[in-house]
Parts: C-alpha cells; structure tokens; sequence
C-alpha cells in the first residue's frame, strides 16, 4: 500500500463496522445475557472483573471488524464438524443467491444487518492478528478468538492477566484432568472444613448443614457501658414457603428468630415476649442509637476509641439433608435459626485450631492493607467521596477481613492447591478458590429481600457491612458463592470454551446454538504491562478494547483483595506477582491517591492511543467501547484520538453494560468508536467546515429516522459521530478568525449544529422518559441528545433527580411539586410551561383540591390539550385529559 499523504483513506478497504451496526440486534441479546452471564457466557463468570464488557457486544464488534476479504472467511453451520458452508445459503439445487461478498457489500448505515446473519454460524477468518492493550476481563480477545484470530493481550494488572490466561488457555485444556484433581483436592479437605459447618437440626436429634452464619458488629455505648449490636434493622430473610410476604425477623433481647407479616409493625417475640419494631434498628447516618440509654455515636469515632469492634454469631440459615430425605417440608429442612450455644462452641474450636495451626499461617495474606483512595479517601486531597474509610474502621490487614473459621477453612484448601503438580490445573484451582473469596469473608452481607448472600464487591468498594455473612467455606448442596460452587463455575467455564455456544433473538424468541467447533483461545499471547510501553510496530491489523474511564473504577486498589491470596501461590512462578501488591500510579485513572487528575487521565490515555497507532498497520482499525457524560468528554477523546494521528470514522450507541456506576454517579451512556491511522490532515476554514458538517448532520438524522427504528438519543450519537468523521479529516489545521480551532470547540459547535432546527424540547424529551423501561441518567443523556433539551435543563425543572438514587419528576414527586409549586406562588403561573400547568392540575386533583379556577384562570389552548392527551397516553392516565374538559372533574373539590 502507498505510503503517500491521503493513501490511506483513498486505497483502504472500508470496515462493515464502518458502514453499520446492528445496534438493535445486538440490544435484543444484550438485555438477556446481562441478566444470565452463566447461561450465555460461562467463561467469564469465572472469576470476578469490573466493568466487564457483555460477550454478545464483543462478538458483534469482531463480527463486523474482521470480515473484511470474502476469500478469507469461511463459515461452519454449529453442530456439523468439518462441515463449511462454502456457498452460503445455497438451496436444494445447488444455486447460490447469497455469499459472504454479498452480505459484506450489503451492510450500511441505514441496513446492517445482511452480516447479521452469520452472528450464531461458526464463522473463521485467515490472516487476522487483533491487540487488545486494555483487555481486563479478557472479553474482546475470547470472542476475537473463536473467530479463529490470533489475539494478544495486555494489561497492567497481574490479576486482569491471569483471569484472562486462564480464559484463553480453556479451550486447550483437559476438563476431565480438571475434574480427577478437584475430586482428590475434596477427599483430601472437604470433611475437615464441612464439620465446621454443622448446626443441630431444629426438627431432630441430628446435625444440619450450615448455609450461612450471621454476625453482627458489637460496640460499648460509651454512655451506658451496654454492648450495642449495630444493625440496620432486624431481618433476617423473606419466609420463602410462606404465602404472605412474610419475613424472618431476630429479636434484638434474645435472638430468637419470628416470622411476621409486617416487619415495619411493632411485633411480639414468641420466646421472650419482648415487643420491637423490626425496622427500628441502632444503626443509621454513620451514628449507633443505645437501646438502653438512647445515646447516639459516631460509629468511626467508637471504633477508634475502643480501638475495634467486637463480633457475635447470632443466627444461622440452615439446609438439613436428613429432613429433606424424610419427606419433610421446604420450610422445615431450610430456614433461620438462632445461634444456640453448640454453634458458638464449634467457632470457637475452629479458632483454636487455627490459632495452633503455625504450617498454614504462610498461606494466608498478612500484609497490611494499602493507604489508597477506596481504603480511606479523607487522607487525600481531592479524594471523592461516599465514605470509603475502610482502614477507620477497625481492618488494617487482610487477614482483618475474615474471621479464624474462615482462615482456617481457606488456608487448608490452598495448602492442599499447592501440592498439585501440573501447572494448569493448578491454576484453575487458584482461580475457583480466587473467586470464592467474593463471597468468603466477613466483609460479605445478606440481602433479605432475595435470601441470598452478596459479594464483597456488588459495589465497586470496600464496604464493611455492620451485619456480616460467614459462608460455608467449602460449600453444601444449598447456598452460593462457596469454594465447591465456584469451582463449578470454573469448570462449566472450561466445558464452554472446548465447545462455545451462542444465543441469538429471532421474532423475540431467544434461541440457542448447537456447540462451535472452534475452540476459545487457540492462539494467544497475553503480556502484563504498560500500554504506553507497548513494543509492536505495524503488526495488528484491529485493535479491540475497552479502555479505562477516567475514575471510574479504581481496579488496582479493589484488585489487591483477590491479588494479596492469589500472589501466595503465583509469586515464585511469575515476576508480575512478586510485588506486595498491584501497579497503581502506572495505572491510566484518575487517583487522588496518586495525585492524578483529568490532565494526567487525558495525557496518559494520549500516549496509550499512539502507542496503539504505533502497532496498527498501515491500514488497520481500531475499535473500542466507551463512557460518556458531556460534550467536555467527548472533546477530550476527539482529541487524543486525532492527536496520534486517527480519524474517527464511525460512532454507535450502546444501552448494553454492566457495573458503569460508582456510589450512584453515572456516566451518561456507552459508545462504540471506530478509528482508522491517518497519513495527514487537510486544512479548512471553519466556515466551510461547517457547512459540510450541518450537512452530514441532517443527511446522517434523515437516513437513520427513515430506515432505523432507533431512539432520538441512539440517532444522535450516530449523527455526532459522522460530523466527527468531517472534523478529523482536518483536525489541527481547522481556521477560524485566523487562529486554530481544537477539538474540544468543535465538539462544543457539532452540539450546536446538531440541535439547530430541531423542535424537540424538554416536554417530549420527559415524555420519552415516561414511555422508558428501567429509565436511568443513561436515558436522560441520550433522549436529550440532538434536542434543544439539556440534561441540565430537565435538572433544574426537577423532572429528574439523583439524591436518592434515579427519580423521575412525575406529578407525585415531592421535589418536583415543590418547584412547581414556588412558581405558582411566585408569579401566578405567567411562566410556567405546560407541563408544569398539566402535573400542578393532576396533583390538586388527587389531594381533592379545586382545579377549576386556574383551568379558567390558564389558556387552555390546543398545545396544551396536545400534551396532555400525550401525556395519558403515555401513563395510561387520563386524568390529565379530564381536569382540562370534564366540568365534574375540575369543580372537584369546589
């Protein structure tokens, strides 16, 4: 290919990721798979990584990345082994009407789903070597590679690097070897860490088996001296077998455990008599309430003061084999008990053994735990917030995070880990045991509601639950999380990538693949580094990724936890895993801790793009998955990109994610953006910069909205990245009054652009907001996006709101009646807009107040019985119709 200046663009092979992208084929399996991982995707359910990308996203990337050259796809119908589909789709008598040249010039903007149909088809491609330098998870280098591509992978984290060696290394790797060394590892350990776990049976002269035990945190009341139990409140779990909706409730004077109907109504305990409200518990606002003497106290400052907490087992969720075999009921041989005096004596024998047991201290982490932004964020300057003061509250090691059972329990397991020879097995061991540590550790909590345990990371920090989880280390036939549970989940990982799978939609209906020949990870490379420092140089035709996010999840900080266990074993195998704990001021993020902020972030990712760049081919792509909150973010990426010599070249929305919040604070929505390397830039004056980009702008809206059933908010972010395509074809010389405009005040222009002679506004963007499933600040992003709405606007009207979580300003909400209610009492309803006039009818009216003066009072004209027949519409509510019309209903109240 020629070298020249403006070669590129002229002489490269356009990408079908390029052209289109089935944003609503990939959505449809994208809201199922989010919800099922272990069902679509096993691989990557086994273990634990932030922020993950779902595989359906990755795959449909790869799909509409790598075929690019009809001679070197071939395509295997699932389920049929050695078995290619040479001419595709050929019919009974042998004549061809569709091939992969054909679906490939087939895809564009306005239909791209001609390739859409080789999504569940066992597709390979020749010739293909794709980098991701972020790879985290592994996700974009797993489905790059069932498509037959040589993929290698980077990542600074060593525990990012193992997870997804061990996921590209399954489909090589023996599942019935895996199965022999479990099996010997449970012989060897299983009965010495289940007999810690027995309870006796409430319903015989037996034992049964525990699924969890309950603790609670305990604290001197420094008025009374009493001990106060600090809890939320007093549940234990749901009565699962119950037809009400009844839940377990522990009496805080004697534990005993009472079913209720109402566990907000004062209750009477059926052992002690002692009467209690269950909600009212001593815990709230950081502060513990005494029960006896009603002081309230900084809980931080107890801990402090008293120099720790003290902890006490006081009920336990049970599963009674014998029971069940009897024939007895669900709600008899599974349930809540309280703590009896046996179960306290079997902990505490568990303590002394491991206090004894000296041989196995060495495989457990007894380093201290790191100073960092999520260990206690009140150290730095600048530290965000949400309370993440794990090393004030009384856990200064690791170890402080799990009690002497557990120690014990997990300490035995990886002692017995250690003694197995081949190295891969070994490791899928390592990786179950990594994972079960989500769920095994006093750091874990219980979510009564759904009568299961949580993780430690269901959110992306360390929170210390007042009312700690103690699983069953090893595990029983009921319960989740433990060792034996996980290492299942490790295995059906490994059965997967032998013999992948895929789900697709057809007319609503999911369907499910027959097993791929092609097996995950066939060939892979994997580095532990810097992306900066990557040492390739015109070598992958695509780079796949999914790069970090500004602050939006610390992962050297959070990965420590499982790093701390899994460096016991790694550290003499592999250098990444000799340091005490993982790289973090390399790491590309915004950390106070390490005094980065967003010129660090912006700089940083800067010099991972060219560095990108650098191991591109002439004529190869990038590709990556985004966060976005403003049009600032979108400037800064703009820029980094053109910066080392990319040109955007296409932009698509994605309302397909997981974990993207920290503490509640989102980010606005997810993005694809393809990339291509530039040879050079064209200069341009603004002016007719301009022109071509408002032109771009309402040919790209007017295709989309004729062909496309897509959100104004997934249009427009398409539409934004066309208009970015005109602009890096002149970044850097773009005139404007004799001076170069940057990136960041052309994106600021592009918005404006976009939103010119459009007529939608903050009424239709609220109802497209009403007429939203699960609505988020996502949604309020994307429908403003292309409008005359801001996200800002809708704010400060209070038709949204985030101090409690995501609220929408419906005629009910407090906050936005109270903004409504100001207006109408400071200038008489001359400024308010419709839909403040139509939700200020609708709340007098169901408060019983008169309507009918201020119907007379407004003018009622045809804009405002549009919007309210919308409105009802929308809401299936057709009061808003009625207060306008009916007589009966606006003299109501009168």
């Amino acid at each position: 290919m020629s070298e020249e200046s403006g070669s590129l663009t002229e002489e490269r092979t356009e990408l079908p990721i390029e052209r289109g992208f089935p944003i609503e084929r990939v959505n449809e399996i994208a809201e199922k798979e989010g919800r099922a991982k272990m069902y679509y995707r096993p691989i990557y359910t086994m273990h634990k990584w932030w922020a993950r990308r779902l595989g359906c996203v990755f795959r449909a990337i790869s799909l509409y990345t790598l075929l690019d050259d009809p001679e070197k796809v071939s395509v295997f119908e699932p389920g049929h082994e050695g078995s290619t589909l040479a001419a595709y789709s050929d019919d009974v008598d042998g004549e061809s009407d569709l091939d992969i040249a054909s679906l490939l010039e087939r895809v564009d903007m306005t239909d791209p789903e001609s390739l859409w149909e080789l999504y569940p088809k066992d597709v390979r491609v020749e010739d293909k070597k794709i980098l991701d330098p972020f790879m985290g998870g592994g996700t974009s280098l797993v489905e790059a590679s069932r498509f037959g591509a040589e993929v290698v992978g980077n990542d600074l984290n060593p525990v990012a690097w193992f997870v997804t060696k061990k996921e590209l290394e399954a489909g090589q790797t023996d599942v019935e070897e895996l199965e022999k060394a479990f099996e010997k590892v449970k012989e060897d350990v299983a009965d010495e860490i289940t007999q810690y776990y027995k309870t006796p049976c409430p319903n015989g002269d037996h034992d049964a088996d525990v699924m969890y035990n309950f603790w609670v945190k305990e604290l001197d009341c420094v008025s009374c001296d009493s001990e106060v139990s600090l809890t939320n409140d007093y549940r234990l779990g749901k009565g699962r077998y119950s037809e009400d909706d009844c839940y377990n409730v522990v009496c805080p004077k004697c534990d005993f455990v009472n079913l209720v109907t109402d566990w907000h109504e004062e209750t009477v305990c059926g052992d002690c008599g002692n009467g209690f409200v269950p909600d009212q518990g001593t815990v709230g606002q950081g502060k513990y309430t005494c029960r006896d003497c009603g002081q309230k106290y900084k809980i931080v400052d107890a801990v402090k003061e008293q120099d720790g907490f003290s902890t006490r087992q006081y009920a336990i969720e049970y599963y009674c084999s014998v029971c069940e075999q009897q024939g007895a009921n669900k709600s008899e041989y599974k349930g809540y008990k309280r703590a009896e005096e046996e179960d306290i004596k079997l902990f505490n024998e568990a303590s002394k053994q491991w206090e004894h047991r000296d041989e196995h201290k060495k495989f457990v982490p007894n380093e201290e735990i790191p100073l960092g932004i999520l260990s206690d964020s009140s150290a730095f300057e600048g530290g965000i917030g949400g309370g993440h003061n794990i090393l004030r509250q009384g856990y200064e090691e690791w170890t402080d995070m799990f009690n002497e059972r557990q120690l014990l329990c997990l300490s035995n397991i990886l002692s017995r880990l250690d003694e197995i020879e081949d190295e891969n097995i070994q490791e899928y061991l390592i990786l179950a045991f990594s994972e079960s540590l989500n769920y095994n550790t006093m750091l874990t909590d219980y979510n009564p509601g759904y009568n299961k345990i949580q993780p430690i990371f269901k959110t992306n920090a360390f929170r210390p639950p007042v009312k700690p989880i103690e699983n069953n280390v090893w595990g029983t036939d009921e319960g989740s999380g433990t060792f034996s549970a996980m290492w299942d989940m490790v295995k059906n990982g490994v059965d997967y990538a032998n013999a992948p799978t895929d789900r697709y939609v057809t007319n609503g209906e999911t369907n499910k693949t027959a097993e791929f020949e092609q097996t995950v990870g066939s060939a892979s490379e994997l580095f532990c580094g810097d992306a900066r420092k990557l040492d390739f140089k015109d070598e992958f035709d695509a780079v796949i990724t999914d790069p970090p996010y500004y602050d939006n999840v610390i992962y050297s900080e959070l990965s420590n936890y499982f790093y701390v266990w899994q460096r016991l074993l790694l550290k003499e195998r592999y250098d990444y895993f000799q340091p005490h704990e993982t790289p973090r001021a390399e790491s590309i993020v915004a950390n106070p801790a390490e005094g980065k902020g967003a010129p660090e972030f912006e700089s940083e990712l800067k010099q991972a793009f060219s560095s990108i760049h650098k191991a591109l081919t002439a004529d190869g792509s990038l590709t990556f998955t985004y966060h976005h909150a403003s049009s600032e973010s979108w400037g800064e990426l703009l820029e980094a990109l053109c910066e080392v010599g990319f040109e955007v070249t296409a932009t698509y929305p994605l309302t397909a994610d997981i974990n993207k919040f920290i503490e509640g604070e989102a980010v606005s929505f997810d993005i694809v953006v393809v990339a291509r390397p530039i040879d050079d830039t064209e200069p341009a004056s603004w002016k007719s910069l301009r022109r071509d980009i408002y032109r771009t702008a309402r040919r790209t809206r007017k295709q989309l909205e004729e062909n496309r059933d897509l959100s104004r908010g997934d249009i427009g972010v398409m539409e934004m990245g066309a208009c970015f395509r005109e602009y890096s074809k002149h970044h850097g010389k773009v005139q404007r009054d004799g001076k170069i405009m940057n990136a960041k005040e052309v994106v600021q222009e592009i918005y404006g652009i976009i939103q010119e002679a459009s007529d939608i506004g903050v009424e239709d963007v609220f109802i497209d907001l009403l007429d939203t499933s699960n609505v988020s600040y996502d949604d309020v992003n994307k429908l403003c996006r292309g409008t005359n709405a801001t996200p800002e606007e809708l704010k400060e009207m209070r038709l949204y709101n985030q101090d409690d979580g995501f609220e929408l300003g419906t005629w009910d909400n407090e906050k936005r009646q109270a903004y409504i209610q100001e207006r109408v009492n400071g200038d008489g309803g001359d400024h308010l807009s419709n839909l403040d006039k139509l939700q200020f009818l609708r709340y007098r009216y169901e408060k019983g107040q008169a309507v009918q003066n201020y119907v007379e009072k407004w003018d009622i004209d045809d804009d405002l019985r549009e919007l309210a027949g919308r409105l009802a519409d929308v809401t299936g509510d057709e009061t808003y119709t009625r207060v306008l019309g009916d007589r009966d209903i606006t003299s109501f109240g009168n």
